[in-house]
């Protein structure tokens, strides 16, 4: 039956005969491939399924409930959007690695157990860093390298938190984990990495800017969204996230306001949504997880629509610095359109998408009583609207006229975003089909006066001040720069650590194969001569102790025979020093009497042990 066949499965599996395929039945099979997997998740019931044994533990491939089913549907739908998107890519290296990435993602989130987690999660990382790759630029391929680095540092983290957890415990059920442990931590810090958390997020900015067009849109909805989901399930309630979370509201604004490249805008922009969702989280009820959850869904459709957007006009003017363009309305209307819908909806305009589901949030935080918490995430709902919502569309479209005249991106890229922008709308005017699949019942109401008003001001005076700066010339000027994030530290770690491994460590190395040098060649000599060693020392204790008893004003004959001592010994040296054959006066042995003597020695043990 097709409901017992793991949605993950169609993904990976189906992403194999993709090189098969030729032309229009190539396109046909990729949007099919979500398709697919979205029926057959239609007919799985809620419960535990595909579970395989493995030595003595379970594996479970499908926990399949209101949680996994909500992330499942929005992963489906996001799937065939960018698969749309990119129908037009002639490259199968990048169709494959993308449909694989959404496959693991899949895995990751109906995984019942921490080992299979593990696994999809790197795979995610493996297929993600091949989708920054396909750009085939020397700035992808080094920061494919970097994305790559730091997701091996995160899996690491995770499977040494999963290990040390399962010997502590016994189990490896993916469930509720908090902390409480060493363990714990670790698989706290596993998945912060791929959530972006402040300090751990350069990554994010570094790599999805470097990815292909098509790419970066896979990118920015599934890695991050995964780790929220892990999040909600393993650590839901864990006040450290509240601050992490309201951190990561707050400051990416400030990158993102003197940022040039608006692919990077994106970015800082992306973490900063995924902050509300960690605060979500971090609070633990039902209104706030409700809330994370909702805004996660809003968010993988607006901020893909964004990068589709920008990846539209990359596509077709083949820059992307806020510096190079502008004017592109004229020619390009529709483009414009979409991305001024989603900058709407990112910023929470009512009748759009976040308006609906980031408002939970603060919601939850307001009856938490939490009023710094509550004035950051206010503070950076402004922010958000000033570097997503007005610049990107205002630098891009608009601002001065570039003089470029780039037409309308293909259908298919239109397409995509045309049911994006739909769905961005059609959330915000009826957000009760979203609230029907969330986690927990639902009975917050976002279109009260109070709400609508409160949102209408703090766009509004936004706005206001972002014309006023613009106009009083006290706005930081978009200048071609590249602005280095906290990634400086590591780098330039990266490159001492280099530097230290090449000199110091490289010439300890070279000492130390000097003296084992040495070493063997000293034990080949003696392998020659076994004997040599005591010969030598019996002829150095013979000298030395007639030096002590022969007296210096003897006769002749006797002063004589300490000479042809002395000299026998330095000729031994002499000899040991060149590796020589020995004089006739040396009695010499070869290899075949150590052998010889070696067994006898053997033998005559093994008599005494059988006699006694």
């Amino acid at each position: 039956m097709i409901s017992t066949v793991p949605p993950a499965a169609i993904f990976i599996f189906g992403a194999l005969l993709i090189p098969l395929l030729k032309g229009r039945l190539k396109s046909i099979y990729l949007l099919l491939l979500p398709v697919v997997s979205f029926i057959n998740l239609l007919n799985i019931p809620e419960g535990t399924h595909w579970v395989v044994r493995f030595l003595d533990y379970e594996l479970v491939f499908g926990r399949i409930d209101r949680l996994s089913l909500l992330f499942a549907y929005v992963f489906h739908l996001i799937s065939f959007i960018a698969i749309l998107y990119a129908i037009h890519v002639k490259d199968d290296l990048q169709h494959v690695a993308a449909v694989i990435y959404a496959g693991a993602s899949l895995g990751v989130i109906f995984a019942g157990d921490l080992f299979s987690l593990f696994v999809f999660w790197e795979i995610m990382a493996i297929t993600a860093t091949c989708l920054i790759w396909t750009r085939r630029t020397k700035r992808s391929i080094a920061a494919g390298f970097r994305f790559l680095l730091v997701h091996i540092f995160g899996g690491v983290c995770l499977l040494a938190g999963i290990l040390i957890n399962l010997q502590n415990t016994g189990s490896i059920e993916f469930g509720y984990i908090g902390l409480n442990g060493l363990a714990t931590y670790l698989i706290f810090i596993g998945f912060g990495i791929n959530c972006a958390w402040p300090g751990l997020h350069a990554w994010l900015i570094d790599a999805y800017p470097e990815s292909t067009v098509t790419g970066t849109v896979f990118l920015s909805a599934f890695t991050t969204k995964c780790a929220i989901y892990a999040l909600a399930r393993g650590f839901p309630g864990t006040e450290a996230l509240i601050w992490i979370g309201a951190i990561m509201t707050a400051f990416p604004i400030f990158y993102a306001v003197i940022e040039n490249d608006l692919r990077r805008v994106l970015s800082y922009s992306l973490i900063n949504q995924i902050g509300f969702m960690v605060v979500g989280i971090g609070i633990g009820t039902q209104l706030s997880i409700n809330g994370a959850t909702a805004h996660a869904f809003a968010d993988i459709l607006f901020k893909a629509l964004l990068f589709m957007a920008m990846g539209a006009v990359m596509h077709q003017t083949g820059k992307i610095n806020a510096t190079d363009l502008g004017g592109l309305y004229k020619t390009m209307p529709l483009t414009c359109i979409f991305c001024i819908v989603g900058a709407a909806s990112i910023s929470a305009f009512p009748l759009f998408s976040a308006f609906c589901t980031k408002s939970m949030v603060i919601e939850a935080v307001a009856l938490g009583d939490m009023k710094i918490i509550w004035f950051i995430l206010l503070f950076a709902s402004a922010g958000v609207f000033h570097h997503a919502g007005i610049k990107i569309p205002y630098f891009a479209f608009f601002s001065h006229d570039s003089g470029i005249r780039a037409k309308e991106p293909p259908l298919n890229m239109l397409l995509a975003m045309g049911i994006t922008a739909f769905l961005c709308i059609f959330i915000g005017i009826a957000p009760g089909a979203l609230y029907s699949i969330l986690p927990y019942s639902v009975d917050y109401v976002p279109y009260t006066a109070a709400h609508v008003t409160a949102s209408s001001q703090l766009l509004f005076f936004s706005a206001l001040a972002f014309t006023l700066l613009i106009l009083s010339g006290i706005y930081p000027a978009e200048i071609r720069a590249i602005n280095l994030d906290n990634d400086w530290f590591y780098r330039k770690a990266g490159v001492a650590f280099f530097r230290f491994c090449n000199m110091p460590l490289n010439s300890f190395r070279l000492k130390v194969q000097e003296v084992l040098s040495r070493v063997v060649n000293s034990v080949v000599r003696l392998s020659r001569d076994p004997l040599f060693i005591p010969e030598l020392a019996i002829r150095y204790f013979h000298l030395k102790t007639a030096q002590i008893f022969v007296p210096k004003a003897e006769s002749p004959g006797t002063t004589g025979k300490l000479a042809e001592l002395e000299f026998k010994f330095m000729r031994l040296q002499k000899i040991r020093e060149s590796g020589r054959e020995y004089g006739a006066d040396i009695p010499s042995s070869p290899i075949g009497v150590g052998v010889l003597l070696s067994f006898v020695l053997i033998f005559f043990y093994v008599l005494i042990y059988l006699l006694f």
